[in-house]
Parts: structure tokens; sequence; C-alpha cells
């Protein structure tokens, strides 16, 4: 048996466009905490290189790699949701 088979198409949609949305907010908020940690966007860290600028230090590593998933998420969650919203319409 199928979950298609228990639940009707669009309340999975909705439980899915529910969940996308609440990751796509800590992202957002994630991004948002290491822009104003470092006064710059993602991209610009990176431009910058600031992890060998930093000498390589455990938490700048560390926040690199938590901002990049984060920016990531935003990304692929943004067209997900759009995908998914245009899916419904």
């Amino acid at each position: 048996m199928k979950l298609a088979d228990l639940l009707p198409e669009k309340e999975i949609k909705e439980a899915v466009l529910s969940e996308y949305e609440k990751r796509l907010t800590l992202f957002k908020l994630t991004d948002e905490k290491f822009r104003k940690k470092y006064g710059m966007s993602f991209k610009e860290f990176e431009e910058k290189n600031l992890v060998a600028e930093k000498g390589f230090s455990c938490d700048v590593e560390q926040d690199s790699m938590n901002w990049e998933h984060a920016v990531e998420g935003i990304r692929y969650l943004e067209e997900k949701i759009k995908k998914i919203k245009k899916m419904s319409e």
C-alpha cells in the first residue's frame, strides 16, 4: 500500500509544503545570523576567503559549513516550494 492510497494528494502537498516552509525559515534565520556575525553575505565571505584569513580556525570553518548548508538549503527549498505551489494552481 502506498501513502497516496491513504491520503488525498492535496493533503500530502500541504504537509510537504508546510515542512519545507518551516525548514526554509530555519535556513533563513541561520543565514541572517551569519550575515550579522560577519557583516557580509555568504558570497562575500567566500570571495574574501575568510576561513583562510582567520587561520582555518575551527569556529570559522564550522560557521562556513553551516552557512553554506543554509544558503544551499534556501535555494533548494525555494525552488521546490515554487514547483509545489505551481502544481496546486
